[in-house]
């Protein structure tokens, strides 16, 4: 095993040991899910640089880089898409430690031999913030304790195409995106927006949708309004309808409106419904999805009905019993609680399993007002009705909780419902 660090600078000789010039990089071609192997040497001698194909290296080591061929037999690299300078493109640039589920930035790479082939390939990438002193010469560290290296295995990172590279990459970051959207959502508010775009745009519309809701309010206006404005309204309408009136409210009026065009009708209506109201009042935080129910259905039934429904219910701990199915806003009848449900037996019918009194909120309640009454009745939800007793929505205790807590807090409440 050798370190990048070490090679760099050291000698390139020939086949009968003449000196051609000194290492100045490596260069590697990208191969996903495997150990990339060395492509190419670029040397310098002089102020003249030029590359040697790796299929003319016998040995790299700390001594340098040994060639199988005499100096005037040197054919060059040609290089390609999807190759990497390791000094120069790599080193000192940010990189994703999928296993550690981080940001990190490289500081130094480890290679190796390649099976018998004469083959050299990347093995571990050293992300110590001591290594830019040893690669200075500025300090001798000992193998283990304080300033030893943190090595990562390659397989376990993944590069970011929109860092500056020689040549262009093609990175579909599939890898990353088999991370819990929380994970992904934390690794993109910890690079810049350059690179979290490249996430976002490399996700599936279903894993987007949930890496988005979960990335910080202030930042998601600036990912949406630098996506591509078809991708931007798919990924949206996927959103929970609170959610995503609370992301284009944050927009210009004129891109919010661009988005709310190219939604589905069924979600922009949905979503304009909730901008009407005032941000920090139930109205603003209700989302109306939420599992429904006839007096006369019984819970077996029930359950099944929840089951089928075309819009999933933000919360099925509650299920609310309404005179009707057929409209938008039916009136509120009673609510029952799953435990309740389940207990009763799956033969009764939710009259019999729902409660009458309940609380609930107008639209223009105040948020501190609908917190008190969460708090205060140990409620995961509240209905909000309108003056004639008709269901609009629903505020879940998540989204109370967020709109009072202070932003770091935020960040810490679980998403019990989604």
């Amino acid at each position: 095993m050798v370190f990048l660090s070490q090679i760099v600078g050291r000698p390139v000789r020939d086949v009968e040991g003449n000196r051609i010039g000194a290492v100045r990089d490596l260069i590697i071609r990208i191969r996903d899910g495997a150990y990339p192997l060395v492509a190419g040497v670029v040397a310098g001698r002089g102020r003249d640089t030029f590359s040697i194909d790796a299929s003319q290296v016998a040995d790299i080591s700390e001594q340098g880089v040994s060639l199988n061929v005499r100096d005037d037999s040197v054919q060059p690299h040609e290089r390609e898409e999807n190759e990497l300078l390791l000094a120069r493109d790599l080193l000192d640039h940010q990189l994703i430690d999928l296993n550690g589920r981080r940001v990190v930035r490289a500081t130094d790479v480890q290679l190796g031999p390649a099976g018998e082939q004469g083959d050299y390939q990347t093995v571990a990438v050293d992300v110590s913030p001591h290594t830019p002193l040893r690669r200075l010469g500025l300090r001798r560290f000992p193998v283990g304790g304080a300033g030893a290296r943190e090595l990562l295995d390659w397989s376990d990172i993944e590069y970011f195409a929109s860092e500056e590279s020689s040549t262009p990459l093609r990175i579909n970051h599939e890898r990353l995106s088999r991370l819990h959207p929380a994970d992904i959502a934390r690794l993109i508010d910890s690079v810049p927006q350059r690179q979290g775009s490249e996430i976002m745009d490399s996700l599936d519309l279903e894993t987007a949708a949930e890496t988005l809701d979960a990335i910080p309010a202030e930042r998601q206006a600036d990912f949406v309004a630098a996506m591509d404005g078809e991708r931007a309204a798919d990924i949206v309408e996927r959103m929970a309808p609170d959610d995503a009136a609370d992301l284009l409210g944050g927009l210009a009026q004129e891109k919010a409106r661009e988005l709310l065009d190219l939604m589905e009708d069924d979600a922009s209506e949905d979503v304009e419904e909730l901008l009407a109201y005032e941000a920090d009042s139930a109205g603003g935080l209700m989302t109306p999805n939420y599992a429904t129910a006839l007096p006369d259905m019984t819970v077996g039934e029930a359950i099944e009905h929840i089951r089928l429904m075309a819009s999933e219910p933000e919360l099925i701990y509650y299920v609310y019993v309404v005179d009707s199915l057929d409209y938008d806003t039916p009136l509120l009848l009673g609510i029952a609680s799953l435990r309740d449900m389940i207990l009763g037996g799956l033969d009764r019918r939710m009259d019999e399993v729902m409660t009458s009194e309940f609380h609930h909120a107008a639209p223009d309640t105040a948020v501190e007002e609908v917190a008190r009454l969460v708090g205060e009745y140990d409620l995961l939800a509240l209905p909000v009705l309108d003056a004639e007793s008709q269901m609009l929505g629903i505020v879940t205790v998540d989204d109370v909780m967020e709109t009072l807590l202070p932003g770091p807090w935020r960040e810490r409440i679980p998403r019990l419902f989604r």
